[in-house]
């Protein structure tokens, strides 16, 4: 809450004495500049100033007309307040980009769209280990007015800088304005989606491959019981899924419901997005299922490989308890014991040992103990 009264009393744009109709006050600038990533003026779908501070952007596009795009990495409180004030953003959505980890989701104020993307990395690793990170998450947050779009990015992935160059090198589709912007990031974090899945996907089927191997005896792979691979994979992929899940709502109104700030051409479009986002996030819930499945039956085979060692020690354990059983009688020293005073007794115990035990663990052997 404080925040929100801090925004609300925010630096308001101020007359400079060098005739430029726009400034912030004499604090501003350095915050805002210090997280400001690029600030240009685009017109009929190209880009004509650039190097502006955001003041200077607005201003022009209240002059000229066009739309500004304002993009942001990771500002804080005070870095971001001056814009905040210039463009009119309200205050709960300010506090929600600045603070980050927020959920995907699409929210109208007033006039303009604030919208969440997570963004989703994969992480190269060279084996997958019970501890390997396999994705790593970011944000975009997007302001979208009817002249302008404000991206702040949070995480060291998702950069737009390539995503703007594509775009200005289609004025056609950059002059239906902010809204072709927005669908261009929503496009981009939607592609990242299905590379990340294609990514998992592998990583899923190297864990089932081991589980399910057999080595030369044809039994599971040592490998293959780690479970803990499996728990920490299910863990990332429920990491992803947070990413995925939630975004099905926004871009379903996006695509199908209209909207004063989004052009209708461009709707077309982010029907064509969310299509694709249901396929990932469909492809998401079966990796959660089959990660289940693979851990269930690894489990199982922890399960049979138990039983198997618990009957090998019970077979052994039968086969000494012959030998044991004869000395055993045979130290109890009494007078009148079978063949005690026989020349050959001895040796026909130990043949009579010899021959038990090999009886035992030959039907054991049989039976599939041993």
């Amino acid at each position: 809450m404080s925040m929100i009264r801090d925004l609300r009393a925010a630096v308001r744009p101020s007359r400079r004495r060098d005739g430029d109709p726009y400034s912030y006050e004499k604090s501003a600038p350095a915050c805002v500049n210090s997280a400001i990533v690029d600030c240009g003026v685009y017109r009929e779908g190209r880009r004509v100033r650039a190097h502006l501070t955001p003041a200077e952007a607005m201003a022009s596009v209240r002059e000229d007309g066009g739309f500004a795009w304002i993009g942001l990495h990771e500002p804080t409180e005070s870095e971001f307040a001056g814009i905040a004030a210039e463009f009119g953003l309200h205050p709960l959505a300010v506090e929600d980009a600045v603070h980050a980890h927020q959920r995907p989701k699409l929210e109208r104020y007033d006039d303009t769209l604030f919208t969440v993307f997570k963004t989703v990395h994969y992480v190269e690793h060279a084996e997958l280990t019970a501890t390997s990170e396999v994705v790593e998450t970011g944000e975009v947050m997007c302001f979208t007015g009817r002249d302008f779009i404000v991206t702040v990015r949070h995480g060291g992935q998702g950069s737009l800088r390539a995503l703007r160059h594509r775009l200005q090198d289609d004025p056609e589709l950059l002059a239906k304005g902010p809204s072709a912007v927005l669908h261009a990031i929503a496009d981009q974090v939607v592609d990242g989606y299905i590379a990340v899945a294609g990514a998992v996907q592998d990583d899923i089927d190297e864990v089932e491959i081991d589980v399910f191997s057999s080595g030369t005896n044809g039994k599971a792979s040592a490998k293959g019981g780690d479970a803990g691979r499996i728990y920490q994979l299910k863990r990332e992929v429920l990491e992803f899924k947070r990413a995925v899940s939630p975004l099905l709502r926004p871009m379903q109104l996006l695509s199908e419901r209209p909207m004063r700030l989004v052009d209708s051409d461009i709707q077309k479009y982010f029907r064509d997005v969310a299509d694709h986002l249901a396929r990932v996030n469909e492809q998401v819930l079966s990796f959660d299922d089959l990660l289940n499945s693979i851990l269930q039956a690894n489990l199982a085979q922890a399960t049979v490989a138990q039983n198997e060692d618990m009957r090998k020690i019970t077979s052994w354990a039968a086969i000494f308890a012959v030998p044991t059983m004869i000395a055993g009688i045979y130290g109890m020293n009494f007078e009148y014991m079978p063949e005690l005073k026989w020349k050959y007794g001895y040796p026909a115990v130990l043949l009579l040992t010899v021959t038990l035990c090999f009886g035992i663990h030959r039907g054991f052997k049989r039976n599939g103990w041993l």
